[in-house]
């Protein structure tokens, strides 16, 4: 990703740039892996912390036609997000809201062409009766557990519904969809026991379109793929195959300009707590990011960023608004007030990020501050 010069906004302490090209290669790699099934887009999170107002229009773009998020209020925000889009494509797309059917919102979901994903018996029954109240037979995606114990219908209801077809009378089943537990652990059993599970759900239930892969589903074959793929992190750079290289592009840089570099000559400590000692002549530089923007209190004393293509030390705890760094080895042309410094991209990948912070890329981007200066390139 090219860097984007802080020229743009010279009283920004970082610039958070945004790479919606790479978002779309994402997609489009997925797209082709798993055709002739469709490739969706899960934009929940506000699409992991990228903005979804930008990321939507993206994807719709290059031709995205169902996009997943967790609460209503997120389908809500993919349905502003689509305005820009050409009206016939706005009426192609589906949206799932995977958190369910809230007891009374019924038609909010019908006036804003949401797709509810019902994940027990009762939202079932709620349903169905507000198709019977209109008269009219209604799309639902239906959530079938096969592991996870979260949401969706557990062995107990899904026998009752198998028994009880006429349940889902008015309803028309879009899709029986279900969440896997270990997709990226490619050594656990426990996809392919999900697998054997969802197949003989779908065998004692009424054929519909079946959604199975999330992004790490999508790279165990394509007998995992069935209709619809679901892939999430993988759209945002975030290896779907911690085994193996990261197939996707990263999608986020982060930049933030150092503050002040202070000489230390003596003995002295740094930061909360004293936690970092210098015991002989170092030179320390401020960074303007913190916790309070998402670079995790995790990485004190752990992570680097990168000055001029070098790694520096984070030492010293992260603070609210503040990191300090080592950088003695850096002459002063390279390591002075006002550069900037890398604290995510090509040097610093997410996933890299993540594993110093013992977290999970999915954590970093979706803790992305709000006190960024955002550039938005590619799209």
């Amino acid at each position: 990703m090219t860097k984007v010069t802080s020229d743009l906004n010279p009283r920004a302490g970082a610039i958070l740039t945004v790479d919606l090209g790479a978002v779309v290669a994402n997609w489009t790699q997925l797209r082709d892996r798993v055709a002739p099934a469709e490739c969706s887009a899960v934009v929940k999170a506000d699409a992991y912390g990228l903005g979804v107002a930008r990321v939507v229009p993206a994807l719709a773009a290059a031709g995205c036609r169902t996009f997943v998020v967790a609460q209503f209020e997120e389908a809500l925000a993919v349905r502003r997000a689509l305005k820009p889009v050409a009206p016939e494509a706005q009426e192609e797309v589906q949206i799932f809201s995977l958190g369910g059917l809230p007891a009374g919102c019924e038609g909010d979901f019908i006036a804003n062409r949401i797709l509810p994903v019902l994940n027990h018996l009762g939202e079932i029954a709620a349903w169905r009766a507000f198709a019977t109240s209109r008269g009219e037979v209604l799309p639902a995606v239906i959530h079938i557990d096969t592991g996870m114990n979260r949401l969706g219908l557990g062995p107990d209801e899904l026998d009752e519904l198998a028994g009880h077809p006429e349940w889902l009378e008015g309803i028309d089943v879009r899709y029986w969809m279900t969440h896997l537990a270990c997709a990226d652990e490619f050594d656990s059993p426990m996809t392919g026991e999900q697998l054997d599970r969802f197949r003989a759900a779908l065998a004692r239930l009424p054929k519909a379109k079946a959604s199975f892969a999330n992004s790490s589903g999508i790279f165990h074959g394509k007998d995992h793929h069935f209709d619809l793929a679901r892939p999430g992190c993988a759209l945002y750079g975030v290896n779907p195959t911690p085994h193996l290289p990261n197939p996707m592009l990263g999608t986020v840089r982060l930049d933030a300009r150092l503050l002040q570099v202070r000489n230390c000559t003596v003995p002295m400590t740094v930061g909360y707590g004293a936690a970092h000692k210098v015991t002989g002549p170092a030179r320390i530089a401020t960074i303007g990011v913190g916790y309070a923007d998402g670079y995790m209190r995790a990485l004190g004393g752990k992570g680097h960023v990168f000055v001029d293509g070098v790694a520096a030390p984070i030492v010293g705890r992260i603070s609210m608004d503040l990191i300090t760094i080592d950088v003695t080895g850096l002459p002063e042309s390279v390591a002075h007030a006002g550069r900037m410094v890398e604290l995510i991209g090509p040097n610093r990948p997410v996933d890299t990020v993540a594993a110093e912070g013992g977290t999970i890329g999915y954590e970093i981007l979706t803790s992305l501050g709000r006190r960024y200066h955002r550039v938005y390139v590619g799209g």
